[in-house]
């Protein structure tokens, strides 16, 4: 897999994702250029004198007139895939949300992403009134919704923090999908694009703990041994009172004894 590298600076959607997809081996960006393309030409013909009717038009366009809705195979990698999300019409809240929010774009709309546990949702003030939308349906959310859907993830004891209704950045959005594409890579058994998801947000987050343990766990199934147990030390090292701690030490033993076979 080639080197592959963006700044801060240079982050755009959805272009940077495109990218990022096409380096993984998921998808041809250019192919979902094109997708891109036809959408936010389309969607134009929308485009409103008032605020709230165009953001309603453009539920309409995204949900009823093109079919967008949650993809079957939720966790999959063609679900956490922003171009294949373009192409096929069905995603996860993050591709779902990512994809409104540039066709709101288009429209003079601003849309931003809400990153909750879990689950992602859409926000977009007008005339100084929040409206929190779910990508999944394009239906209105309150407050109270939003919170219920922490709980859901967290359990019900899960308090609402405010950090939940700070609109994302670019990097952040792009940190949600690398972590969704991890995850539906590691279920799908392609290891090495789950291991390329970790180095990359760890290229960005080098401190983050428990990236170094997920990143120790694929490295393994890789036969990375010298990886995996690198990535846990560090990971014990830095956490040392961690409840997981213990754990840790014990998959740390058996790498070494597995390493040590292996000689």
């Amino acid at each position: 897999m080639k080197q592959f590298s963006f700044s801060d600076e240079s982050l755009t959607l959805p272009d940077s994702a495109f990218e990022l997809l096409e380096h993984l081996g998921f998808n041809a960006a250019e192919q979902a250029k094109w997708a891109w393309f036809e959408l936010s030409g389309a969607v134009l013909s929308r485009y409103l004198a008032d605020e709230e009717a165009r953001l309603r038009a453009l539920l309409s366009f995204f949900y009823q007139e093109r079919g967008f809705q949650a993809a079957e195979e939720y966790f999959s990698i063609a679900a956490a895939d922003l171009g294949m999300c373009f192409m096929l019409h069905r995603g996860n809240s993050t591709t779902l949300a990512t994809a409104l929010k540039l066709l709101g774009k288009q429209l003079d709309l601003q849309l931003d992403l809400l990153l909750l546990p879990g689950s992602t949702a859409l926000v977009c003030a007008i005339a100084g009134e929040f409206h929190y939308i779910d990508p999944l349906t394009g239906h209105f959310l309150s407050r109270h919704d939003l919170h219920s859907l922490v709980k859901g993830e967290l359990g019900n004891a899960a308090p609402f923090k405010p950090r939940y209704l700070q609109p994302a950045n670019n990097q952040l959005i792009l940190m949600r999908m690398m972590s969704e594409l991890k995850s539906a890579a590691v279920l799908a058994h392609e290891f090495e694009a789950a291991l390329e998801c970790c180095n990359l947000m760890l290229a960005w987050y080098p401190d983050e703990l428990n990236l170094h343990r997920e990143r120790a766990f694929i490295a393994h199934q890789l036969g990375a041994i010298h990886v995996a147990t690198a990535d846990l030390q560090f990971f014990i090292d830095n956490n040392p009172h961690d409840p997981m701690v213990e754990l840790v030490k014990m998959q740390l033993r058996e790498l070494g004894e597995e390493s040590q076979t292996f000689h």
